[in-house]
């Protein structure tokens, strides 16, 4: 009797796209376990001796000092994306990555990309954060700006332009958060003949 790995799904798309909201939805609903390849750098900081624990660390001054080290040490990312990497590879996970889509080659992997401009996800982070838009704004464009130069520096690969390497892409600014949900939970299920 062959043995049946349970599904994996890996969801990228930019900063404050909405990747946590539908990842936590899609392992909710289909029993899988959900990991955070921020969370997975973060622990790394932590490690480090950076003081991790408040919600909007990403966007604090030692974050940013976090960011710049990182930048000279691409070991920060490689252990994370290895690490997420094993863990997709198994089964059974849902996870929000910004590389390994374009780092693991397996068909069984159900790999989403959400887009969305950097006004409405400024508007997310803004709401999200009890930031100001033009501070989300700004914050957006950064982080914009720093996923591009680390991934190509260490993968190659220019990271939201290259969109092959998905099945499905969803665009965010033209429906609410809750109909992609919907929308994904109707393709995964499909996808694995529910």
């Amino acid at each position: 009797m062959a043995v049946v790995r349970k599904i994996s799904i890996v969801i990228s798309g930019w900063p404050a796209v909405g990747k946590t909201t539908i990842a936590s939805r899609l392992a909710e609903e289909f029993g899988l376990s959900a990991y955070n390849g921020g969370d997975i750098l973060k622990m790394l900081a932590s490690e480090k001796g950076y003081s991790t624990n408040r919600d909007d660390w990403w966007d604090t001054d030692e974050a940013k000092k976090f960011m710049r080290e990182r930048r000279s040490d691409p070991s920060f990312d490689k252990k994370v994306d290895k690490k997420l990497a094993d863990i997709l590879k198994k089964g059974g996970a849902v996870i929000t990555s910004y590389t390994l889509p374009w780092l693991v080659k397996d068909d069984s992997v159900i790999r989403f990309w959400l887009r969305g401009s950097q006004d409405n996800r400024a508007k997310r982070m803004a709401n999200r954060d009890g930031i100001s838009f033009s501070e989300a704004k700004r914050i957006i464009k950064l982080r914009d700006g720093e996923n591009r130069k680390i991934y190509f520096k260490l993968y190659g690969f220019r990271f939201g332009e290259d969109l092959t390497v998905f099945d499905y892409v969803l665009n965010t600014d033209k429906l609410p958060l809750g109909s992609l949900v919907e929308i994904s939970r109707l393709i995964v299920r499909k996808q694995i003949g529910e």
